[in-house]
This record gives C-alpha cells, structure tokens and sequence, in this order.
C-alpha cells in the first residue's frame, strides 16, 4: 500500500501522506519542543518533539518567484503542485498574475493530490483553517488570488470572464476528494443563510452570491456512496471509519478555533481529525494521500500572540503522532515541514527550565525595563507608554493572547525569509538531505509513490508492474503564521 502523508503547520506538513506546519520556522520549532516539555512538567529542553525523530532533515527554500519573503499560498503551489509560483496565487505557474482572471487559462498546474487520486488513491485535506485557505486550496484550485474565497469576495469582472472561486473549485475541480475536514462553512452556502452553530450572527451567515448550497450539492451528488457531511465534534466521533468512504467536515464558518480556545465538547481537535482521517484513507489497498495542516500555527503569529501559536504547535505534534501510530514507517512516507517562517525569536540568556513564555534575567542595560524572551521583529506587540517602552512587568505576559513586544509596529507580523526544515521518514526520505528548492518535495513524494510524471521507473521493460512501492507518503505542513506561512 502506498500512502502519502503531508501535514501542515504553516509549517508544512505534506505528503500522500503530508503534515504541514504554516509559518512554522525553526525558532517555532525549538520553542514548540520546550513547551511541550513544560507541558508534561519538564524542564523543556532536552524534550523530543516527535518529528525531532525522524531521521532524514532538510532544508527548504521558501521564496516565491516574485518574492525574497513569501507568502502561503505561492509557497503551498510550491510544495505541493512541484513548481514556484508568485506570491497570492494558487495552482497556477509563475505566468499568472496575481488578480489578473485572464492570466489563469493555460498556467494551470496539478497538485500530487491530484496526481494520487489519478493513481486511485484516496486523498484527504485536514485543515485548522479555511478549507480554502491558502494552504488546502494549493492542493485542488487554479486561482490567480487566494482571497477569492466564494463568489462574494471576487471582483465582477473576474466572475464575467469565467474564473471560479475557491470553495466552488473544491468541489468541482477533483469532485471525488475522499476526506475534507476543517473551516470555512460560510463560503459554502448562500448568501444570507443562518449558519447551523451561530443562527444568530451575521457575520457567520452564508456568502455566496450565486445561490448555491454547496454542501448541499455534494450531499446530492454523494448520495449512493457512503457518505456522510458533519459540522460538529460529537457527529465526527461517532461514525465508524469502516462505513464511509466520503467525508466533509466542516467545524466552524471561518477558521477553526485556537486549540486554546477550542470548546472541547463540540470541536473537534486536530489529532481527532486526523485520526478519523487516515482510518478512512487507510482502507484503500493501493494507498492514501493526507495533507494535514495545522495553520492556525500562522495566524498566531500574525497576531503576535505567541502562546496560541506554540500550543497550535504542540497539538500539531500530537497529531504527527497519532499518524505515526496508524501507520507503518515500512510503507508510509511521512514528510513534515513548513511554507515558510515567521519574525518570531526567544533568546536573552534565559536559564534552563526558565518557562518559554518568561521574562529574560536581567533588565535592559538601555531603558533598564524587563523584557520577555520571546520577541518579533515587528507586528501588533509594538507598544509606547509615554514615549517609552511598555514595562511587560505591569501586564499579564504570559496570557493567551499577550501580543509579545515588537521591534517595529505593524497590524500583523509579517513572514520570515529563512530556509525552512523538511523532517522526512519511510521509503525513500533520504532523497530529502540537504538544501533544495521547495517545489522539490512534491516531487520526492511523487517519485517515491510512482505517482504523476514517476509512474514509469516502478514499470518493467515489458510494462508490467516491476517495482512496486510498498509505502504510504504523510506529508505535514507547519504553519506559523503559518509555521513559516
């Protein structure tokens, strides 16, 4: 069985098997390992976070073709369609133009969650975010801007010359994706609709201008098969993975809720997602493709608010191991990585065990005020108090969402620029050692599954099977903000 695997942490986590961490860059990984630690009453340090096991790392260049510092959804076409592409487009090559619809016809490019389902795999997004969100949408649209989320939020001229929005494309672009799971119902209904969970608030109500119910649409169109549509925890928990072989999963109109803030008894957690994931994905006997995304990773970071970010991180962990105990490192491919970095850092010579959310020991030696570790380059933290520094000591630094002190003030913190790491285990993760172009990793995959333009070399002379991949790929992807998103 040959199984992908991508999880995303904004980070990214991406794989026909694929765990993807947005915006996750490697100080989010080091300060995610410590406070996994002081989770579990450690000093934090020596921890192991569980893709610190993998025994194949990488690097990754994450720039876009039009970018030094990138965005997610540029990165995500990288990763996951096999090609660079420019910033804020999705699915298509570096021809198209960001906003331009009629730049997208003829610059389409395919994802290797397309290239697995070609194969007769079966195939999977799980998502914190939007379900078309940057990230997921890579995996399945061809659009020129990653904010055309439905019909509402796209320009007239746009929807007179034919291009679709995101959601729509879902559906009808690779109509039979085997699971979908995260955010984003809004999109899906028509404008105005009262959402299931908020039939109160406007601001959840249904957008779409052209009247359709997709849900409802795939509902329909699912019908002879064993399908099954849920909005809520304790109907996700109660199928029987055996029973169904289609699901759409969707928590929350937007994105789904910081795990901080998540409401434990009607949403589900990233680690349940997945796990219901691959037992569905898993009982196909040629393999599975998964991308997991824990982009919620991203969004903390882009409000400077650190704690939500890390404790995403550390949920996106529990969800590489709940992976790795479903499946085998005989025959999976696990890839974990991110879309790019965040300004994030944590330093001043704080001791061992000193709690990451801490102050460092000493006062400035400039404006002799306290300081936290943890620091940005730039975003919302950026505070003056009478022409001065914030004192941290008279606030609550270590809340939820404490926005931790900038350097330079802005609405929301910006990416990183940095390489990011690629932790790759099962068949064939050697292949990913070193430095290399992001748009490299989908094409690991694809060659280790003998998926897409790779299915040749696993063929005898005489065209039968010859070698035949015995593995399934993960792929996750961190997003801080997204990890690096």
């Amino acid at each position: 069985m040959t199984a992908l695997l991508i999880i995303c942490f904004c980070l990214i986590l991406g794989s026909l098997g694929n765990p993807q961490f947005p915006g996750m860059g490697i100080p989010t990984v080091t300060a995610a390992r410590i406070l996994k630690g002081q989770l579990n009453g450690q000093s934090g340090e020596e921890t192991q976070l569980e893709m610190d096991k993998f025994p194949f790392v990488s690097l990754s260049k994450t720039y876009n073709t039009n970018a030094q510092v990138p965005d997610s959804a540029g990165t995500a076409t990288a990763y996951l369609c096999g090609v660079k592409a420019n910033e804020g487009t999705l699915g298509v090559s570096a021809a198209a133009v960001r906003s331009q619809c009629n730049t997208t016809q003829g610059n389409e490019v395919t994802s290797i969650l397309k290239w697995a389902k070609d194969a007769g795999k079966s195939v999977g997004i799980v998502t914190t975010t939007r379900v078309n969100h940057a990230t997921p949408s890579a995996a399945y649209a061809h659009c020129v801007d990653r904010d055309w989320y439905s019909d509402n939020e796209m320009p007239v001229e746009a929807l007179q010359a034919g291009c679709k929005d995101i959601a729509r494309q879902l559906f009808e672009n690779i109509p039979n994706i085997d699971v979908i799971m995260g955010g984003g119902r809004k999109y899906m209904f028509p404008k105005n609709m009262s959402d299931v969970e908020y039939p109160n608030i406007l601001k959840h109500s249904g957008t779409r201008k052209d009247g359709r119910n997709l849900v409802q649409e795939w509902v329909d169109r699912m019908k002879d098969k064993k399908n099954h549509y849920v909005w809520n925890k304790t109907q996700l928990l109660s199928l029987n993975p055996n029973n169904v072989d289609y699901l759409l999963g969707l928590f929350e109109p937007g994105d789904m809720m910081y795990d901080l803030e998540r409401n434990t008894e009607s949403d589900p957690s990233l680690t349940e997602m997945v796990d219901v994931a691959i037992k569905i994905l898993k009982k196909n006997p040629s393999g599975f493709y998964l991308l997991v995304e824990g982009g919620r990773i991203d969004h903390g970071h882009h409000e400077g608010k650190a704690k939500q970010a890390l404790h995403e991180a550390v949920e996106m962990d529990r969800a590489i191991g709940r992976a790795g105990l479903l499946t085998s490192d005989h025959e999976t491919l696990t890839i974990v990585t991110a879309d790019h970095s965040h300004v994030f850092s944590f330093g001043g010579y704080t001791p061992r065990g000193n709690t990451i959310f801490g102050l460092a020991p000493m006062l400035s030696d400039v404006d002799q005020k306290p300081f936290t570790s943890i620091l940005y380059g730039n975003g919302p933290g950026y505070k003056v108090i009478n022409g001065a520094r914030e004192n941290v000591s008279a606030v609550d630094y270590k809340g939820n969402n404490y926005q931790a002190q900038a350097a330079v003030p802005l609405n929301a913190e910006t990416h990183g620029g940095e390489d990011v790491a690629v932790f790759a285990k099962g068949p064939l993760a050697h292949l990913l050692h070193g430095v290399h172009e992001q748009n490299y990793i989908p094409h690991v995959m694809a060659y280790a599954a003998c998926i897409g333009e790779y299915r040749e070399h696993c063929m005898s002379p005489s065209g039968s099977a010859g070698l035949r991949p015995a593995f399934s790929i993960v792929a996750v992807i961190l997003s801080a903000a997204r990890l690096l998103c």
